[in-house]
């Protein structure tokens, strides 16, 4: 008899075993960004959702130089989703710009506004974007969409990178070390609010941050690449002796996933990450802007179907 009770408790046990494993036979898969950017810990807390109340799914975020990176990583299948920055999902969905082809990316979700920062320090002399000339400036880190769209800024007033500045090509954190240790005169940086690295940066004794507002460069950005851009404000008190408001360009961030994901899939992720916002507002406050109003207009790439189905449950009026 005994024996009898000890093989069931074992066979349950395997069973139960086998079981576990059987749910988690799906591994997905997040490129996010630097470690010193919003996407980093944000993709992170999304993998931690995912793998925490999808039954089937494993995720897990991965360090990348974010938002072109993400789109050829998508589009290779090496990553199952990605965040990143609109504009550059515009370029690869219509294979231009950096992109030699289009690619096949569709959107899961509109996550939060993106902020240009123009970030330099008290003494360097610069007090607006034409004042960068002759300094030297990080533009962002090659494949991300920061150097995008600081590229694009320094066009809107005139400025050619290359022969206008001394150029570098640093991520958030290695731009805020450089300034701080004197190797750079200023760098541009988008991401959420508040972003770790400037903070930090900020809050070092000795230094006076300053941000640079550059809002007067939307209409000419809009001109030449259409209407992803808005104008934005860093609200003042964001950043450490950040006493005023500082006029941005501003562009929407995007979850956005290969167009053969299962639309089962698809719909089960946008469903958990909606369903659980208060645990990944808890991650990062920039979650508070995760909405289905923005759903409607908010990314140029279509919805992927799996995401269509979640939003009209819920009633988004998608054009």
């Amino acid at each position: 008899m005994k024996r009898i009770v000890l093989l069931v408790v074992i066979v349950a046990t395997m069973f139960g075993i086998s079981m576990v494993f059987a749910q988690k036979d799906l591994r997905l898969s997040i490129a996010t960004g630097g470690t010193g950017g919003v996407y980093y810990p944000l993709g992170g807390g999304m993998a931690n959702i995912l793998s925490k109340y999808i039954p089937y799914a494993e995720a897990t975020a991965e360090v990348t130089a974010a938002s072109v990176d993400n789109c050829l990583l998508v589009d290779a299948n090496k990553a199952d989703m990605a965040l990143i920055m609109a504009d550059v999902g515009w370029d690869a969905f219509k294979g231009k710009g950096k992109f030699k082809q289009p690619l096949p990316i569709r959107t899961l979700a509109v996550l939060y506004s993106n902020n240009m920062h123009v970030v330099t320090l008290d003494g360097k002399g610069i007090e607006k974007v034409p004042d960068l000339k002759g300094k030297r400036v990080s533009t962002g880190a090659p494949g991300s969409g920061t150097e995008v769209k600081a590229l694009r800024v320094l066009e809107a007033f005139g400025l050619d990178p290359n022969k206008d500045m001394t150029q570098d090509r640093l991520g958030a954190s290695e731009s805020a070390g450089a300034l701080k240790d004197g190797k750079i005169d200023a760098y541009f940086w988008d991401g959420g609010l508040p972003t770790a690295s400037v903070t930090d940066l900020g809050a070092t004794p000795g230094i006076k941050l300053k941000l640079i507002s550059h809002g007067d460069a939307i209409p000419n950005m809009r001109e030449k690449y259409g209407p992803l851009y808005v104008k934005g404000v860093i609200p003042p008190k964001t950043y450490p002796g950040q006493d005023k408001p500082i006029e941005i360009a501003l562009v929407w961030n995007l979850l956005i996933c290969n167009e053969s994901m299962k639309d089962n899939v698809a719909y089960d992720i946008v469903k958990t990450l909606f369903e659980h916002k208060p645990e990944l507002i808890a991650v990062h406050k920039m979650a508070q802007q995760l909405d289905t109003a923005p759903q409607v207009d908010g990314s140029p790439i279509p919805l992927h179907p799996g995401a269509i189905r979640y939003y009209k449950e819920k009633g988004v009026p998608l054009k």
